[in-house]
């Protein structure tokens, strides 16, 4: 198999590492704006051949001709740039999994499914931690039961020592960020499909030591697709963001002082990429997904959770590890023939749960499963 990695930051870089080290991958192409950065992260790549180029994933022409010489493709840049890509995608006929995290993209992605079918291509977008690997893991539990009455999904990436001001530092780019607490929030509700505003409904989550009692509340886009395939299915459905206390409060100011509106976004976000960026620091991605229902008239609850940290051996990051190796698992399964459907898919329905879970746990994110 041959692959490409379209976008080589942080996230890129990690998912070439682990995409390198995948059973039958024998070459694997970087591509990013920035030709250097490109090199560096081929230059990083052992055991199979890495070859690097410069890329505008902008331009769709040039992205289709590029994946002419791969059988797939994994993108790990900005979300503003996934339906070029998934257009390039599918004019080129090869399969491609992203990162997602807007849904007007991903409704824009879904539109076009009968194209990529015809293509013979399959398309996954928001294949990342959250949404992403979170999401498929709500969908297995959910089917554990056979009367599904809530679905919860609680996921964070944290500095482990909770630096000042605000126990927060930039773990993934910062309009991806600003873009989950500015959007509005799917939950399902009584059966029904709604809104939410983001940043609200802030309740205490426990953690064993050292995080103790931390928040959550309502963000955007994590839930993904889980609010339509279940509406009417669930009683109770929504997905919330982990932070230390007091975060969710400093920004619902932010955001209710217009800071991230219009012109002042971009200055905003400069100034937090400038308090919460710079040096890395050891972090820790917290995901705890419950499901509650019935199965043969008996109340059950399942609960999946996992607490992972960075590798110092790789110098991947927590977040980098739970982000990109999961989209760069759904690859494999496409391209392995685990994931047979064409056309533009929701993770929920055609991930198969258990087979995804086994991958994740051969790149060494361990997943606890109880029964609460």
């Amino acid at each position: 198999m041959r692959v490409a990695v379209l976008g080589v930051g942080a996230m890129g870089r990690a998912a070439a590492w682990d995409l390198a080290r995948t059973a039958g991958v024998r070459s694997i192409l970087l591509a990013d704006a920035d030709e250097g950065r490109a090199r560096e992260a081929a230059r990083a790549i052992r055991g199979i051949e890495a070859h690097a180029i410069r890329l505008d994933l902008a331009d769709e022409g040039a992205v289709a001709r590029a994946l002419c010489d791969v059988d797939g493709a994994l993108t790990a840049a900005d979300y503003s740039l996934n339906l070029g890509v998934t257009r390039a995608a599918i004019r080129a006929g090869k399969h491609l999994v992203d990162l997602g995290g807007n849904m007007d993209v991903v409704d824009a992605q879904l539109a076009l499914t009968e194209s990529a079918r015809a293509a013979g291509a399959t398309i996954v977008p928001n294949t990342g931690l959250a949404p992403g690997m979170a999401n498929v893991l709500a969908a297995g539990l959910a089917a554990r039961l056979d009367v599904v009455d809530a679905l919860e999904i609680r996921v964070g990436g944290l500095p482990v020592d909770r630096p000042p001001p605000i126990g927060y530092r930039l773990l993934f780019a910062v309009r991806g960020l600003t873009n989950e607490y500015l959007e509005p929030a799917e939950v399902v509700r009584d059966g029904v499909r709604r809104t939410t505003q983001s940043l609200t409904e802030i309740e205490p989550i426990e953690f064993p030591a050292p995080f103790g009692t931390l928040e959550a509340f309502h963000t955007s886009g994590g839930a993904s697709l889980l609010p339509r395939l279940f509406e009417g299915r669930v009683q109770r459905l929504d997905y919330k963001t982990i932070r230390y206390p007091g975060h969710g409060a400093v920004f619902r100011a932010i955001v209710d002082l217009g800071l991230l509106s219009g012109e002042t976004r971009a200055a905003t976000e400069a100034a937090l990429v400038r308090s919460l960026g710079g040096a890395s620091r050891p972090d820790v991605a917290l995901v705890r997904v419950t499901a509650r229902g019935t199965t043969r008239g008996a109340h059950r609850t399942f609960v999946q959770e996992l607490v992972e940290y960075a590798d110092p051996a790789t110098g991947h990051s927590a977040m980098m590890r739970t982000t990109a190796y999961p989209a760069a698992a759904v690859l494999e399964m496409i391209l392995s023939g685990a994931i047979t459907e064409r056309g533009v898919l929701a993770q929920e329905s055609c991930i198969p749960a258990g087979p995804f879970a086994s991958l994740l746990e051969r790149r060494g994110l361990t997943i606890a499963l109880h029964e609460g």
